[in-house]
């Protein structure tokens, strides 16, 4: 998402900053209203492990494979894998240094596609097939308005990126090949944004994929935060409001994530005051078409949220008011701990996950499976 902000401005602000965000809107949208924090499970022994990642870059984009196979992206092209679970090797992408691969998508140890996020041409993606020892320049964008927030994949052949609206509808992308090839979706009226409404490139889950062809998007920025939903690939679209508060260019919901049973969480809140205690998250359980205020814990700002799988509804959440986690779909959390300030994570079985954040922070989870 961009602003009046420079990225380069933006950063140097905080560890704070999404580096993007939607120009405030006239007005300040009505508070919403703040459902009483769900109870707290008792006795977590869970955890997060710092482990070494061999760069300082502000890591955003994250692929969980294994408990031994992952992925990392961020400032500064930077790309990371670990093959063992615990070391972590830093993979050059040749001529990409200016570029803040804010999303990255794996598919085995040595396939891997990352998505530079940016004004106009900043926005592309590169992919290896060698583990990094090749890249190769897939697509770039061709919208000088444009500005790229989030890619994603059903399988190896089909995957979407979704960005900021350019002529007054969102950006969205489909590939049937493999990121070969990118074609445009035309939906103007299920892809039309509200006045100053954008998407934050917060930690590569503002957008997310399930089933045969469901996807998902988030926004904020405007007058009220939304989630588009689409059935059929990314073709046609069709958006509800949730109460989530947004009108100003740092606040709205950052990241949405679905279990594959219809349930599915938001989260976000204001990065700008991530300790503000309001409304930071929404929760559905009929694949996104009704909305429900959802208090995630800690409260605060978070800027990913993700479902376990092989779990019935378990979700994790981070940000910069720390992390969290739900195994009843939203009803209670249990804190892992709010001191460790985190972007992005993700899980690949209940007990195999990693978390990223600033200044090449990388963390693995260790603690009860979370099912």
């Amino acid at each position: 998402m961009r602003s009046s902000l420079t990225c380069a401005a933006l950063a140097a602000l905080a560890l704070l900053a999404a580096c993007t965000g939607p120009r405030p809107a006239a007005g300040e949208f009505a508070p919403a209203v703040v459902p009483p924090p769900p109870a707290l499970a008792q006795g977590s022994t869970s955890a997060w492990i710092p482990q070494r990642s061999a760069s300082d870059a502000e890591l955003r984009g994250l692929s969980v494979l294994s408990d031994k196979l992952a992925w990392a992206s961020g400032a500064h092209g930077t790309v990371l894998r670990t093959a063992d679970g615990e070391h972590w090797s830093v993979l050059p992408v040749p001529g990409a240094e200016a570029y803040d691969f804010r999303d990255i998508e794996a598919f085995d140890a040595n396939t891997a596609i990352v998505m530079g996020a940016g004004p106009g041409a900043a926005s592309r993606m590169y992919r290896t097939r060698d583990g990094g020892v090749t890249w190769q320049l897939l697509v770039v964008n061709q919208e000088p308005e444009g500005f790229w927030d989030a890619m994603a994949f059903w399988d190896a052949r089909n995957g979407i990126v979704f960005g900021d609206p350019v002529r007054g509808a969102f950006t969205v992308l489909v590939t049937t090949d493999g990121g070969e090839s990118w074609q445009a979706v035309s939906d103007p009226k299920g892809l039309a944004a509200l006045p100053q409404e954008g998407a934050f490139a917060a930690s590569g889950t503002c957008l997310s994929v399930g089933g045969k062809g469901d996807a998902w998007f988030v926004t904020g920025g405007a007058a009220q935060s939304r989630v588009f939903r689409s059935v059929d690939r990314g073709r046609n679209w069709q958006a509800a409001a949730i109460q989530i508060p947004a009108a100003a260019a740092s606040k709205g919901a950052f990241s949405v994530g679905f279990d594959g049973k219809g349930r599915g969480l938001v989260a976000g809140g204001d990065y700008k005051e991530p300790g503000l205690g309001t409304l930071n998250g929404a929760v559905s359980t009929d694949g996104g078409a009704g909305w429900s205020p959802l208090q995630i814990q800690p409260s605060g700002f978070m800027s990913a949220v993700v479902p376990v799988p092989g779990t019935n509804a378990s979700f994790v959440a981070v940000g910069l008011a720390g992390s969290g986690y739900t195994r009843d779909g939203g009803k209670s959390w249990t804190i892992i701990e709010k001191e460790t300030k985190l972007n992005a994570v993700a899980f690949s079985a209940p007990d195999a996950g990693w978390a990223v954040g600033p200044k090449g922070l990388i963390v693995k989870y260790v603690g009860p499976p979370l099912k």
